[in-house]
């Protein structure tokens, strides 16, 4: 077997121990080189071994309802992770689980991804993907972009400060904005009276609480429950169609975001405008969207991420809300459909699509 440095240490010692001779001055002149060059081997081992260890692959299980590769916010978290220091293929791995729209597979992908040693899990979306995760682990960091669930009212943290336990992340709630959205559809529809809305057994709470304020806003709501998918969207319109519906407000759900472009359609066909809670239904032609600026969100999830692989325990870092909240219009399809926005809501919009 070949010498490496540390093999050639104990010749080094017994050099620098021998007995001095004028005769000997060339040899011990080369055995000092020997030293000094084998010494610097010795020194720079530990450097280079801590050089590997910082090249050590970091592990990230993210845990959806929906398919990740193709959402922007996704992209746009390893975009900033990826500015951390966090370069996917290099000093990262990125392990995916989709439920594909059924939250009854997501305990068992938690598990999968407990069993595959992950470093930490993103929990995104709606509760049940943070009650698989939760369930599946303890003590792997879990960190949350929770869409319409306060993780302390629910008990998963023990406050937005110190959440003690393994998780932390990033949280806000459809519900609170519900009201916001229904004062929209009357501003930008003044003459509008009656709404569909669909809702589902995770938007509930929306549509509860989008009952209770529609009255005072003159708005009839013509509620259209769907509860076993896969969905008939043109079905649920006919449904409604008998209350002379003018709009469709469409909750926030994980099913309906994965086929907010059926349902968009769906509804202009049957030349109705459709309003929700996130950007991707007005680019998929919704007239108007109103909710926080999810690819924001993300990248806000990504620090906790950075600091979790770099040491950080989730019971110290505070949990936070996101502070970008968007207006987007798409003012081609409110043309299409004959449909005037006043132009004081076209100024606050954030973004109008033409």
């Amino acid at each position: 077997m070949q010498s490496g440095p540390r093999d050639r240490t104990p010749g080094l010692f017994l050099a620098s121990s021998g007995c001095y001779h004028p005769e000997n001055r060339g040899a011990q002149a080369m055995n000092r080189r020997a030293f000094v060059s084998g010494l610097g081997a010795v020194l720079a081992t530990p450097v280079n071994a801590g050089a590997q260890q910082a090249e050590k692959t970091a592990k990230v299980g993210m845990l959806s309802t929906i398919n990740p590769r193709t959402s922007t916010f996704f992209e746009a978290m390893l975009q900033r992770l990826r500015e951390l220091g966090h370069v996917e293929g290099k000093n990262l791995a990125v392990e995916f689980r989709n439920a594909e729209g059924d939250v009854r597979r997501l305990p068992e992908l938690a598990r999968e991804l407990v069993r595959r040693n992950v470093d930490v899990i993103l929990a995104s979306g709606p509760e049940v993907t943070l009650q698989a995760a939760r369930n599946a682990t303890a003590t792997v960091p879990i960190v949350i972009a929770a869409v319409d669930y306060d993780p302390m009212a629910r008990g998963h943290i023990a406050s937005l400060a110190k959440p003690g336990g393994n998780v932390t992340g990033v949280f806000f709630r459809h519900v609170e904005l519900t009201g916001k959205r229904l004062q929209l559809i009357k501003e930008a529809l003044p003459n509008i009276r009656r709404v569909a809305v669909f809702w589902d057994a995770i938007s509930v709470d929306q549509w509860r609480e989008a009952n209770t304020l529609a009255p005072r806003l003159g708005l009839k709501l013509q509620g259209v429950e769907l509860r076993h998918p896969p969905f008939d969207f043109g079905e649920a319109l006919r449904v409604a169609a008998p209350g002379h519906i003018e709009a469709v407000l469409v909750l926030m759900s994980p099913l309906f975001f994965r086929h907010r472009a059926e349902i968009v359609d769906t509804a202009l066909k049957s030349r109705l405008p459709t309003v929700s809670g996130s950007s991707q239904f007005a680019a998929d032609g919704a007239v108007m969207t109103y909710g926080a600026n999810l690819d924001d969100m993300f990248r806000q999830v990504a620090p906790y991420v950075d600091k979790i692989l770099k040491g950080a325990k989730p019971a110290d870092l505070p949990v936070e809300q996101p502070t970008k909240f968007e207006l987007v219009i798409n003012l081609k399809t409110a043309k299409a459909l004959g449909l005037t926005i006043p132009p004081s809501l076209l100024l606050r919009a954030d973004q109008v699509i033409e």
